[in-house]
């Protein structure tokens, strides 16, 4: 569990738990789109979440994967009539508790305690979106999928005999939405890295086997987890 969201996430169950507002979303549909009014917050109770943009050529690009326990808050708080800048979408099945919005900011200008972990909450991911950022622009594709699949790591790894498993199947594709990338670059710069025996692939899922090689192409500085991850 990411240290500062769980207390954040505690906090607001707290407040706000009643099954009356869980709801289900279905695999490929969509939870909110650019440009729509924001009524509600959300949280993710099981499932996985993309959010991302999409370009006005089409593409599309994943800033993060949500999974569960994530807070799903897209949008400038405490603003009048706010929008949302990207889309959400489940990349599974998932189930969210939905807490209205006026609610969720009253609640959290009145209680110190919700006050501090959301702002603890919002520094993390700043510097996370910072970093991410950074990662992607100092080392060009090649280097933003090393980082992305460093990530994948830290989000999704499972230790195994082979190397870290990374367990959530991803197509060429989806890793080029998450490095604003294509899919015939990644899918050359994937094969290099089988061939050099980095990664394994198996049923969409990548076995990272030299973790050690990745960071010292990026020049990792070994963020802790809770800032090197996808979400």
């Amino acid at each position: 569990m990411k240290e500062g969201t769980l207390s954040l996430y505690s906090l607001l169950l707290q407040h706000f738990f009643s099954l009356k507002n869980i709801q289900v979303y279905q695999k490929g549909s969509l939870l909110f789109q650019e440009g729509d009014l924001v009524n509600n917050i959300y949280i993710l109770l099981d499932g996985k979440m993309s959010v991302g943009r999409i370009h006005e050529n089409g593409k599309e690009f994943i800033m993060k994967i949500l999974t569960q326990e994530d807070l799903i808050l897209e949008y400038q708080l405490f603003k009048r009539a706010p929008k949302y800048y990207h889309f959400a979408k489940p990349i599974t099945d998932c189930e969210l508790l939905v807490i209205d919005r006026a609610e969720f900011e009253d609640c959290a200008l009145n209680d110190k305690a919700l006050l501090a972990s959301l702002t603890s909450y919002l520094s993390t991911g700043y510097l996370k979106a910072n970093i991410k950022c950074q990662d992607l622009i100092m080392n060009g594709k090649k280097g933003g999928l090393y980082s992305i699949l460093i990530r994948l790591c830290h989000s999704f790894g499972k230790k195994t005999c082979d190397g870290i498993l990374i367990d959530f199947p991803l197509t060429h594709q989806e890793l080029a939405n998450l490095t604003y990338g294509t899919r015939e670059v990644i899918q050359r710069l994937m094969k290099d890295l089988r061939d050099d025996g980095i990664i394994s692939i198996s049923s969409q899922k990548i076995t990272v086997k030299d973790l050690s090689f990745l960071k010292r192409a990026v020049d990792c500085q070994s963020c802790p987890i809770e800032v090197c991850g996808l979400n």
